[in-house]
């Protein structure tokens, strides 16, 4: 069996950021959070790495990556674009943001021809999880069986603004039932002075507990998903296509497939700590959780 390939989100834009954040420098040696994701993908056993980026930023993305990953593992890019056509839909639409994660993977298709995780670029998702999506990748994977990393809400959060999670409904055998993207779930005060989770929708605050399992982006796929999430992409910009800021996010496509007995979703549990970069003030504590781990001998000081 063909050792299964890792796709990384990195086509964002960074506007809460302030940079490109997908090539800034978090460990001692100006290591990227990419660099310690393909790091953990390594030695966890995956032969491939393809990049989603957008078209402009090959060459950085180059510079950055291409060297210090020759003969370590196989490089690949793709390109998130505006161009609709290739996806099926006869229209040319004017936007400033792409179409969201789930077109990001659709943009692989060409690039993928076997078992896949997905991630998003600026999340550190930690050893444990790479191994255990590994070997769920070789030894269980099937066009009707995938799986997702499950983290408790509670450990994603950021002190500094709000974040966009899939919040899932796990059944007792450890399948989704659902899965909901919530795009602005943040900290709040409360009365009594405890702080505490909610998300908005509707322009109401929404109690989220802080066990809730949620998708951080860590998919597991075959490459049925490409075909799945091209038929349903047709319909979300038919109906969508006038609002500039609508989006079309993975969580929807296995959502559909469970919802219409097309697959299961394992959440699989990790023990990883997540953390990722969502603002400029999370640089530090990124930073310094990396700096506790090289310390802890979980990573070298130098990755690459």
């Amino acid at each position: 069996m063909s050792k299964p390939t890792l796709l990384i989100l990195a086509a964002g834009m960074a506007s809460r950021y302030g940079s490109l954040k997908q090539i800034d420098g978090f460990g001692p040696h100006e290591e990227t959070i990419i660099d310690y994701s393909i790091y953990d993908a390594i030695r966890a056993g995956f032969g491939k790495v393809v990049f989603i980026i957008r078209e402009e930023f090959v060459e950085k993305m180059r510079a950055v990556f291409d060297e210090k990953l020759s003969g370590k593992i196989e490089v690949d890019y793709a390109f998130q674009s505006f161009d609709l056509t290739k996806f099926g839909v006869d229209r040319v639409i004017e936007r400033a943001k792409p179409w969201g994660t789930a077109h990001a993977v659709m943009s692989a298709k060409d690039h993928i021809n076997e078992p896949f995780c997905v991630i998003n670029a600026d999340d550190f998702y930690g050893k444990d999880a790479f191994e255990k999506m590994a070997a769920f990748l070789r030894d269980e994977v099937t066009d009707e069986r995938m799986a997702l990393m499950g983290f408790k809400v509670g450990n994603t959060m950021s002190d500094y603004g709000y974040v966009s999670r899939g919040v899932c409904d796990v059944d007792g055998d450890g399948n989704m039932i659902s899965v909901t993207e919530r795009t602005n779930i943040y900290y709040v005060t409360d009365d009594a002075g405890d702080r505490k989770i909610v998300y908005e929708e509707d322009a109401k605050q929404h109690d989220l507990d802080p066990d809730t399992r949620v998708s951080m982006n860590f998919w597991g796929f075959t490459p049925r998903i490409f075909d799945i999430a091209q038929s349903m992409f047709s319909e979300f910009v038919e109906d969508n296509g006038d609002n500039p800021k609508s989006e079309f996010f993975i969580p929807s496509v296995p959502d559909y497939m469970v919802k219409n007995d097309m697959a299961s979703f394992q959440v699989i549990p990790t023990s990883s700590k997540w953390f990722g970069v969502t603002y400029k003030e999370d640089k530090p504590i990124v930073q310094e959780s990396i700096s506790g781990l090289i310390k802890e001998g979980v990573y070298p000081e130098k990755l690459f």
